[in-house]
């Protein structure tokens, strides 16, 4: 099955697709390539000639993608003939959490668009602006999905959404936290789920004054508090540190354990791995078409994601595996000292800061981890200049190149015209081009809008630019946020080895587990009470570092067997209580 997806937003009238498309649609007697007004149409009949021209399209356009004719019976939805394409579907089931893996731009609003009867599938009959449930359900195979999809034809079903991009939620609602909730809350609970998400103490704030891990846990608490039989949590651990993620973790499962259904989107694996029952693997092109795999163990699941290749359905994809690396020697060409540091404080309001004495060496990635709100960006920002410490020292000649936490592109024009603004033609150069642009896909993006850029594309940009820049210390505040799984690991090597082949340096601020311990030679461990004090510990070894911050909050990581990743252990089993009787929280090599 031969099909062509054209994206719209990049043919346009006056771009280099529109006039391509124009110009070969009258050079062949089938009239393959057909125009109505502005909007361009390729017939899925279309000669092998015109197929290919299209596939020569430039910027991009349109993509020509060959599938299996067994997937043709199982096509759920389709926007049209040249249209974004969903196969089968993920299924939500009672007292069960299960979770959606695999990257942006696959099908995953579609799906939660099917699941919540928002749009009908019409089985790829783009034409059937009507479907009928009782020609759509027999379709689906036995099982809970086709349950699920009779009792959503027979009574409605309704959803509560966590949205992905939690950030903007100040630009759609203006008052205070408290309002907010008021407005969604079903269950007359808002003390309690405030209490438990550990935000009671922000409800008479505004929400624009709000951090991103606040904002994240208002945005859970009111989808907790809506009344509905299916919840699908999108993102829902971007910006929380490790504390708050396994309390939303628990959270998640004692609503499954009610009865409801939950569907979870997440990109942290260590915490996909420990929340969800059962995995579906979701694959494809995108923009193109998705693919949803049957349910697995998440283990099963996780595992075949890393390895790049689906043995059930013999498909490999991606090219390469994900490998995490056992024993990995760290440091050992790291070289003199550029950054120092002692004994800085730093008051704002009710909160203090204070670190010891360290330092940043050449071909070193610190990576900085510690509870939310214990001053993590308030030191990178004294280091890069941004503020002043109120007493104490750092010395620094090198030039300083920072990635904020939140990233926005200020921009009028392409990625393109961004990038060479930017960092000029560095990100051309071979080597800059194969270590960073072409593993975060950058170059697939080259002719988007910067201002229409997605949270997860805006990152990969907003990463490239800062490791573009000529600089000695490279300082990045959270870059795994709205990042796809595969996405992280490419930007934690990207990161890696750019810092090795240029000796330079960098300090890498994350909460994500498996992207910290691919990107660190050694850690900046923060402890005491958010919003309170805060104090800077190191640098510490890598082991060193996570052992101690994983004892602040109680978490025990192994290693799994096959893949070599962390996993988190399951609190109270005998692995959780062998480990802390040894004083081995992160796993042994």
């Amino acid at each position: 099955m031969r099909v062509a997806v054209l994206l719209e937003d990049r043919c346009k009238p006056n771009s280099n697709a529109y006039a391509y498309l124009q110009k070969y649609s009258a050079m062949c007697e089938r009239e393959c390539i057909q125009w109505e007004g502005d909007k361009c149409k390729i017939l899925e009949s279309a000669c092998p000639v015109c197929f290919n021209r299209a596939r020569h399209c430039p910027d991009n356009a349109v993509i020509v993608i060959n599938l299996p004719e067994e997937l043709d019976s199982e096509m759920t939805h389709c926007y049209g003939e040249n249209g974004f394409r969903l196969f089968r579907l993920p299924a939500p089931r009672q007292e069960q959490v299960v979770g959606i893996l695999g990257p942006n731009g696959m099908g995953k609003s579609t799906a939660v668009n099917l699941l919540s009867g928002s749009i009908m599938p019409n089985l790829g009959d783009w034409a059937n602006e009507s479907p009928d449930w009782k020609d759509v359900i027999p379709t689906f195979p036995r099982g809970e999905l086709r349950d699920y999809l009779a009792l959503l034809s027979e009574e409605g079903v309704s959803i509560a959404v966590k949205p992905q991009y939690i950030d903007r939620l100040p630009k759609i609602f203006e008052g205070e936290v408290r309002e907010l909730l008021e407005k969604v809350d079903d269950r007359d609970e808002i003390y309690q789920y405030s209490e438990a998400l550990g935000i009671e103490h922000i409800l008479s704030r505004k929400l624009e004054s709000l951090s991103g891990g606040e904002l994240q846990r208002v945005a859970l608490c009111a989808t907790l508090l809506k009344e509905a039989d299916i919840y699908f949590f999108d993102e829902p651990s971007s910006y929380l540190d490790i504390y708050e993620r396994m309390r939303m973790v628990g959270i998640i499962q004692d609503l499954a354990s009610k009865g409801k259904r939950v569907l979870v989107v997440e990109h942290d694996l260590a915490i996909l791995d420990v929340m969800c029952d059962l995995l579906h693997v979701v694959y494809g092109e995108r923009a193109a078409y998705g693919i949803f795999t049957p349910p697995r163990t998440t283990r099963t699941a996780i595992n075949a994601y890393l390895d790049g290749y689906l043995p059930e359905e013999n498909v490999r994809i991606r090219n390469k595996p994900i490998r995490f690396i056992r024993g990995r020697t760290r440091g050992e060409d790291i070289g003199l000292p550029i950054l120092k540091w002692g004994d800085m404080e730093k008051k704002m309001g009710d909160f203090q800061l204070t670190t010891g004495q360290g330092e940043v060496r050449s071909a070193e990635v610190i990576g900085v981890v510690g509870a939310n709100a214990t001053g993590k960006t308030t030191m990178v920002k004294m280091i890069a200049g941004e503020m002043e410490p109120d007493q104490g020292w750092c010395t620094m000649e090198a030039k300083v190149s920072y990635k904020p936490q939140h990233v926005s592109a200020d921009f009028d024009g392409s990625v393109q015209l961004w990038l060479d603004v930017e960092i000029g033609g560095k990100w051309r150069s071979g080597e800059f081009h194969t270590q960073v642009i072409r593993p975060l896909q950058i170059d697939k993006m080259l002719d988007l809008e910067a201002s229409r850029l997605s949270g997860g594309e805006l990152q990969a940009v907003s990463i490239a630019i800062c490791l573009g820049r000529e600089a000695d210390l490279y300082l990045l505040d959270e870059p795994s946020a709205h990042l796809d799984a595969n996405s992280r690991m490419e930007a934690a090597k990207a990161i890696r080895r750019t810092m090795e082949s240029n000796e330079k340096a960098a300090m890498v601020i994350d909460h994500d587990i498996y992207f910290v311990d691919i990107v660190s030679d050694s850690l900046l461990v923060f402890e005491g009470e958010g919003g309170k004090e805060g104090h800077a510990v190191g640098p510490l070894s890598l082991r060193k570092g996570m052992n101690r911050f994983l004892e602040g909050v109680e978490v025990t990581f192994r290693r799994d067997h096959e893949s070599k990743r962390p996993r988190i252990n399951k609190p109270g089993s005998v692995k959780d209580r062998d480990q802390k009787a040894a004083g081995e929280y992160f796993y042994s090599d």
